[in-house]
């Protein structure tokens, strides 16, 4: 586990420039505004985020599993089962807590208000897939630590969930484009760019819905799913009503604008 920071970081790092060369290479919408425009505030909110979480929780969730796995918490560390099996319902329970937080992030108006900044992106890229307020990031290291002592996810179960969870989460928002066919076949599987995207529509009914960052059977089972937005994906229009100004884009608005209507 000593080990976790730097692999953490080396996957993030691999799936940062193999976005970025697909969106250049193959965009799957036009880009309004340029990069320099919002990657600064972007990449600085994770940059933030990532110095807090590590100073105010230097373990981790992985240290926290291991924790728990010592002083036997939750399930899984009191019935005996398979290693793999263990690994293999961690991450399920795990993603199916991150969609349920996601989903309630939209429904409980205090939690939207913080989860709107990821919302307020007038563009969509893979940057937008970590660029969430850095209260919203303390809430869900709390949710995900309450789940892994209720489960007893183990401690690599907790490793692979992160990782996923990070490349997942900026290639589903990243603005790449892919044959229909393929989109339609990865969709048994993971969450692609052009089902995500629906979730960043401007219209509300939308943005409640395709909640789901890995696996798209959650929105499946609980009916939130929507496969196309009404618009189409080059006419759609993206963000929120009520920040609309690039303005809006820089680091201490956005930090802001939890607090403000």
């Amino acid at each position: 586990m000593s080990d976790e920071p730097l692999i953490r970081l080396l996957a993030f790092a691999g799936v940062f420039v193999l976005l970025a060369l697909w969106e250049v290479l193959a965009p799957r919408r036009p880009r309004a505004l340029a990069r320099r425009q919002r990657w600064p505030a972007n990449i600085g909110i994770v940059v933030l985020n990532t110095a807090i979480v590590r100073v105010a929780f230097p373990l981790g969730t992985a240290g926290f599993a291991l924790i728990c796995a010592e002083r036997g918490w939750g399930v899984m560390n009191m019935v005996g089962l398979p290693a793999w099996l263990e690994i293999v319902l961690a991450i399920l329970l795990l993603d199916l807590a991150i969609y349920l937080q996601h989903w309630a992030f939209h429904v409980v108006p205090s939690l939207w208000r913080l989860h709107r900044m990821h919302h307020a992106d007038l563009e969509l890229d893979f940057t937008t897939g970590a660029r969430f307020h850095t209260i919203e990031i303390v809430l869900s290291l709390a949710i995900k630590c309450a789940v892994i002592a209720l489960v007893g996810a183990p401690a690599l179960a907790v490793v692979i969930f992160e990782i996923l969870l990070n490349a997942t989460s900026m290639f589903n928002h990243a603005n790449v484009a892919m044959p229909v066919g393929i989109d339609r076949l990865l969709r048994w599987f993971v969450v692609t760019p052009d089902m995500h995207r629906v979730h960043h529509s401007i219209h509300r009914d939308e943005t409640d819905s395709n909640f789901g960052f890995n696996l798209p059977w959650w929105d499946w089972l609980f009916r939130t799913y929507r496969p196309e937005p009404r618009d189409g994906h080059l006419g759609m229009t993206l963000g929120i009503s009520q920040f609309r100004d690039a303005r809006e884009l820089g680091l201490d608005r956005m930090l802001l604008q939890p607090f403000r209507n």
